[in-house]
């Protein structure tokens, strides 16, 4: 192979992730040239309304995904926690990379913790499983749509239209604000997205060369605790529009795979953990899924459905 295409998002993060690919993939093999194509996702053109009102997670894959059947592109770098738990049959996730940190951040000027906010303060996130979560610990708490990439959001809290904002603090650290981190919120007040911190390289089924090369990528542990992560993802069915949170933790040969399935305003929900042997993350991750479903997760996803 000559030449590997990368499509990716224009984004200054996912800019940042594709640029971390092909820099790996430069260094590992110097004489492939390694070009980065910029395709816009309906996720991008559409930033006034919630992800779960305009169609949830495909939004951001499905015109990368087109490039490549179209033989335009090679591959496609994504966010994992954007990327369906179900792929079209003809694609297939080729590496999962070292993951990043995983969890949430709480991102504020003015206060150093969630705990810290006052009475009915405005905080900023589009996602329903943060909105969920957050109303879990604190109902009043005021939670209102924050769509953009970082630097937008960043500037809507600079600006003083929130007192507070949650981003997830892998994006943060990538793009070198750390420092506006003010905690990093622990899995006992917000478990994450599925996948989230970790990079996905999608590639077309059946392109085994590309494929073999891309393979010095993937990470073990994390491969096994996303797998966790998006097996339950898969039985629940849930998108952007279902507050979720689930958590693969790796210690050694064993997984601890945690997970909730809240009410839209995180008054009911249901959580469990289930732990075992690394080589059985998928079956946990689908076992913990019918646990919760059993135990009242079926009736919260119906109530939020209707």
């Amino acid at each position: 192979m000559q030449k590997i295409r990368i499509g990716t998002r224009s984004s200054k993060l996912a800019l940042w992730q594709a640029n971390f690919i092909a820099s790996e993939l430069r260094k590992k093999y110097p004489s492939i040239d390694v070009e980065l194509i910029h395709v816009t996702t309906k996720g991008d053109k559409i930033l006034d309304s919630p992800l779960s009102k305009i169609g949830g997670k495909g939004l951001f894959t499905k015109e990368l995904e087109l490039q490549m059947s179209q033989g335009k592109i090679d591959l496609a770098v994504h966010s994992l926690k954007d990327v369906p738990a179900q792929l079209p049959d003809n694609f297939k996730i080729a590496a999962i990379t070292k993951r990043e940190i995983p969890f949430d951040a709480f991102v504020s000027n003015k206060y150093d913790s969630l705990k810290k906010l006052p009475l009915n303060a405005k905080i900023g996130t589009s996602s329903l499983r943060r909105c969920a979560q957050i109303l879990a610990i604190r109902k009043d708490l005021r939670i209102e749509n924050l769509r953009g990439n970082v630097d937008t959001r960043l500037k809507k809290l600079d600006a003083g239209n929130f007192d507070a904002i949650i981003l997830a603090a892998a994006g943060l650290k990538r793009l070198g604000y750390e420092n506006r981190i003010a905690e990093i919120l622990p899995t006992s007040t917000i478990l994450p997205a599925v996948g989230q911190g970790a990079l996905a390289i999608e590639i077309l089924k059946g392109n085994n060369d590309l494929e073999q090369l891309l393979n010095f990528l993937n990470d073990f542990e994390t491969h096994a605790a996303t797998s966790a992560e998006r097996a339950f993802l898969r039985i629940v069915e849930g998108g952007c529009q279902v507050p979720i949170g689930v958590y693969g933790n790796v210690e050694g040969k064993k997984i601890t795979v945690e997970a909730i399935i809240a009410s839209l305003d995180g008054q009911i929900f249901v959580r469990d953990k289930i732990a075992g042997d690394i080589n059985n993350a998928e079956f946990l991750g689908e076992e913990l899924a019918n646990i919760l479903l059993n135990i009242g997760g079926r009736e919260i996803l119906e109530q939020n459905n209707k």
